[in-house]
């Protein structure tokens, strides 16, 4: 941690958590957080689905839902971005309250609803940003849509062009019957139309499918099966969770997806089964729980060719993402890695 965040994170905690995110999001527009790019090695390069990553440690969808700091968070060590949820028409979410930060649980709660200015404005964002790492877009649909499947194609049509990999975002359980769609008829659907509209756009954007740890074993093999029909590109796990087990904090009753520590025992599992479902043949993404470098290298050893992270920043700033690259590089020295390759998997059974 820098001191600037030493001094800089108490103070931005003694606000609402709603409003510390947005000053933090004008503090790096300011150039507060500096870096100079991201982390690299020979051991920490990859390629995943095709996007050559400088390191595997990225940030999860969330915290820049509309792209307003694209190029500052590409400075401070983060080997990839993905930003949004975009969703076609602008939208304001939920009421506020909405974000609660558990303390106590080293975790947040939220009910955002996908608040976000809509895929016009991210998109021109995106396409201006000019990011020197790859950056992709959570993709969403409107709360009063009459057609959620189609707003999702719609929004990849938008931005196809200005982003690096688009995911779908199925698993937020935060807009109502959202969750339906991991559901196998209705998944199908809304991938072939997401699949058939990038295959139109010559530049192919990858796509990967975004799923909740609440899933049964049946329905996570459900979704291997659309994943190898459709052809998507990889599975991002997971999302945020409904569970609230072992919580202390006093805001545990609050509704909405709870993220942070307590999502990464389950989180991890759920990484684990797919990398057997698939055979380690399908790229997979590993978030939750994410906050130092040993738990981004178990969830590599549980399958997952890459990382993602949001929650842990609430209460270790933005530093933390080159602080868990450069750890990363270690553990994969210490343990004879040529390469982030060579682990993938390697501690999957521990986690089955």
């Amino acid at each position: 941690m820098s001191l600037l965040e030493r001094i800089g994170l108490p103070l931005l905690k003694s606000f609402p958590p709603e409003t510390a995110h947005g000053l933090s999001i004008k503090a790096l527009n300011m150039g507060l957080a500096g870096g100079r790019g991201p982390v690299t090695s020979p051991r920490l390069r990859t390629s995943v689905a095709g996007i050559e990553m400088a390191n595997p440690v990225g940030l999860a969808a969330g915290f820049d839902k509309n792209a307003q700091a694209v190029r500052p968070l590409s400075k401070v060590g983060f080997g990839f971005l993905e930003v949004g949820a975009a969703t076609p028409r602008a939208q304001p979410g939920n009421p506020k309250p909405r974000l609660f930060r558990l303390d106590e649980d080293q975790a947040a709660i939220n009910r955002f609803g996908f608040n976000n200015d809509g895929m016009h404005a991210i998109a021109d964002r995106l396409d201006g940003a000019r990011a020197t790492i790859p950056v992709g877009l959570n993709l969403g649909a409107n709360k009063d849509s009459a057609d959620r499947a189609a707003d999702f194609a719609t929004v990849l049509e938008r931005a196809g062009d200005v982003v690096d990999f688009a995911t779908v975002n199925v698993s937020s359980p935060n807009t109502e019957r959202l969750r339906d769609l991991q559901g196998k008829a209705a998944l199908l659907d809304l991938l072939d139309r997401v699949i058939s509209v990038r295959n139109a756009h010559a530049r192919g954007t990858p796509i990967f499918l975004k799923i909740a740890p609440d899933l049964s074993g049946d329905e996570l093999a459900e979704i291997v099966e659309v994943a190898a029909h459709t052809k998507i590109n990889g599975i991002i796990a997971t999302n945020t969770t409904l569970s609230r087990d072992g919580l202390q904090s006093p805001h545990k009753g609050e509704a909405g997806g709870l993220s942070g520590q307590p999502v990464f025992e389950a989180s991890t599992r759920v990484l684990a089964q797919l990398s057997k479902l698939t055979d380690g043949k399908l790229p997979l993404i590993g978030v939750g729980g994410v906050s130092n470098a040993e738990q981004a290298y178990a969830k590599i050893k549980a399958g997952a060719s890459a990382v993602q992270l949001y929650t842990a920043m609430v209460y270790a700033g933005v530093s933390l993402a080159a602080d868990i690259a450069k750890g990363l590089d270690a553990l994969l020295e210490r343990d004879g890695h040529a390469s982030l390759q060579d682990a993938v998997g390697t501690g999957r059974d521990a986690w089955l």
